[in-house]
């Protein structure tokens, strides 16, 4: 299992979600809603869902719960959870959360993908605004 925001497609994003599948036999994506973000997504939840089932390492993709984030972990049952190279999980701490909820799943950090000069949505937002 993956998760993310997945705003605007990028290198960065492909690369994550390689690795990820790479991790087990299916990768079942979730993601993240606009009410559980601070920095609200350009893209509605739905359309960012429909994107990431079309790529080809991604079996399954599922909007997340909008007031658990725990309920999508225990539909999806994944053996394995991918924590991307910008998301700031503290990797002990959920460890911790998820076997209190019962979960016993692996927790793999994905190296950071370097070789891109515009690998987040955000500098790809920043671009498109400055030629404007």
């Amino acid at each position: 299992m993956a998760s993310g925001t997945f705003d605007i497609i990028h290198p960065g994003h492909l690369y994550y979600l390689r690795e990820s599948k790479r991790l087990g036999d299916e990768l079942v994506v979730v993601v993240a809603r606009e009410t559980n973000l601070t920095k609200k997504p350009v893209i509605p939840g739905n359309q960012r869902r429909k994107v990431l089932e079309g790529l080809k390492p991604v079996d399954k993709a599922v909007l997340g719960d909008e007031l658990d984030i725990f309920k999508t972990v225990e539909r999806e049952k994944p053996d394995i959870i991918s924590i991307g190279p910008d998301q700031n999980w503290e990797i002990p701490k959920l460890k911790k959360q998820l076997k209190k909820q019962g979960f016993n799943i692996k927790l793999v950090k994905i190296k950071n993908y370097v070789e891109c000069d515009l690998c987040s949505s955000r500098d790809i937002i920043s671009k498109i605004q400055d030629r404007e």
